[in-house]
C-alpha cells in the first residue's frame, strides 16, 4: 500500500473514518482510531461561530484529547464566513481543516451548502481560495460525483480544487440527487484520480475488506473513507487493514470481545455527554452493535426503554451472559 500524507502528515494507513454528522463524535472518533483508522474526521460543524458557544457546538467542536492529526470539517456557503470558522477551529486545536462540499440532506443543501455548492463552479474556488489563504494547515475537501446524474462535475471540481491549494480530496461514488440510495459507482472515482496529482480517497459503499481491495485496485485511490460500514461495527477497519496488508482475514471478533468494546463506548458516552443526554444517544450506537447480534430485537427494544446509566450498562452485560457459549464470533 502507498504511504498516505496530507500535508505533513503521514497517516499510518490508508482507512480513514468519515465525518458523520450525529456519528463520528469523540467518543466513536478515539474507538475507530483505536480499533485501526489511520485517521479520524469530526462531525460536520457550522461556519457560523456565533454558534460555537452552544453546547451542542462546543461538544462538536475539537478537543485537547482528540487523536492527532486532529481533522475538523466544517460546512457552509459563505467564503468569509468559512475562512473564520477554519481559523477559529485552528486555534482550537484543528490541524487539518475539511470543507463539506458532499453532504446531501435537505437542511444543508437548502442553505446552498453540502453539495449543493457543486452547482457553482465559481463559489467553489472561491470558497477553497479564502480557507487555504486563511490557515496554515492543510485543507481538505469532501465532493460527490456531481449535482446528479447528467451533472457528473467531479472531474472539474476537482481541479478547481487541487489549483486553489487543496491538499487532499474525498470524494463519496454518487451525485447529491442520488442520496444514500442505489449503489455507488467509482468510475468518476478513477477519472478523478487520473485528473489531478493530490491524493484522492474514494468514498461509497465500502462494507467489507475484499470491497475496499477492489475500490481501491479500480480507482487508483490513495485512501478509503469508511462511513456507515463502521457504524456498531468499529472494528471494521483493523479488519481491512489486515487484509490489504497480508490478503487473509483476521477473525471475527468474539462475542466476548464485542462486549468489552460496546461496554467502554457505553462508557465513553456517557461520560462525554452526561447522564441525561448520554443515556438518549447511547441508544442509537447500541442499536447498530446488536443489529448484528443474535436475536437481539427484543432487547434492542427493552434497552430503548432504560432512562439510567447502570441500567443500560446491566443490561448489556445480562444480554451477553445469556448467549449460548459456544457463540464465539459476530459475523
Amino acid at each position: 500500500m502507498s504511504v498516505v500524507r496530507i500535508g505533513p502528515y503521514t497517516l499510518p494507513n490508508s482507512l480513514i473514518l468519515a465525518p458523520m454528522a450525529g456519528v463520528t463524535d469523540r467518543p466513536f472518533r478515539q474507538l475507530c482510531r483505536q480499533l485501526g483508522a489511520g485517521l479520524v474526521v469530526s462531525e460536520m460543524t457550522t461556519s457560523d461561530v456565533r454558534l460555537y458557544s452552544s453546547r451542542k457546538s462546543r461538544l462538536r467542536l475539537i478537543h485537547a484529547d482528540d487523536p492527532e492529526p486532529r481533522s475538523v470539517q466544517i460546512a457552509g456557503g459563505d467564503p468569509a464566513m468559512l475562512a473564520d470558522a477554519a481559523r477559529h477551529n485552528v486555534e482550537l486545536g484543528a490541524q487539518i481543516i475539511d470543507i463539506n462540499m458532499g453532504c446531501p440532506a435537505k437542511k444543508v443543501c437548502n442553505k446552498a451548502a453540502g453539495s449543493a455548492l457543486m452547482k457553482d463552479e465559481t463559489l467553489v474556488r472561491e470558497i477553497l481560495e479564502a480557507v487555504v489563504a486563511a490557515v496554515d494547515v492543510p485543507v481538505t475537501l469532501k465532493i460527490r460525483t456531481g449535482w446528479d446524474r447528467d451533472h457528473r462535475n467531479g472531474v472539474s471540481i476537482a481541479r478547481i480544487a487541487e489549483q486553489s491549494g487543496i491538499a487532499a480530496l474525498s470524494v463519496h461514488g454518487r451525485t447529491r440527487a442520488d442520496l444514500y440510495t442505489g449503489q455507488a459507482e467509482y468510475d468518476t472515482i478513477a477519472a478523478i484520480k487520473q485528473a489531478i496529482s493530490i491524493p484522492v480517497f474514494a468514498n461509497g459503499d465500502i462494507d467489507s475488506p475484499e470491497k475496499a481491495h477492489y475500490v481501491l485496485s479500480y480507482t487508483g485511490a490513495d485512501a478509503l473513507l469508511i462511513g456507515r460500514a463502521a457504524q456498531g461495527r468499529p472494528w471494521i477497519f483493523r479488519e481491512i487493514d489486515h487484509f490489504l496488508r497480508t490478503g487473509a482475514h483476521l477473525p471475527a471478533p468474539s462475542l466476548q470481545e464485542v462486549e468489552s468494546i460496546l461496554l467502554g463506548h457505553l462508557k465513553a458516552l456517557h461520560d462525554f455527554y452526561g447522564a441525561e443526554m448520554g443515556v438518549r444517544i447511547a441508544r442509537k450506537h447500541v442499536g447498530w452493535y446488536f443489529a448484528a447480534l443474535p436475536e437481539a430485537q427484543g432487547f434492542r427494544t427493552q434497552f430503548n426503554r432504560l432512562q439510567e446509566m447502570d441500567a443500560q450498562h446491566a443490561s448489556i452485560r445480562a444480554y451477553f451472559a445469556q448467549c449460548p457459549a459456544d457463540g464465539k464470533e459476530v459475523a
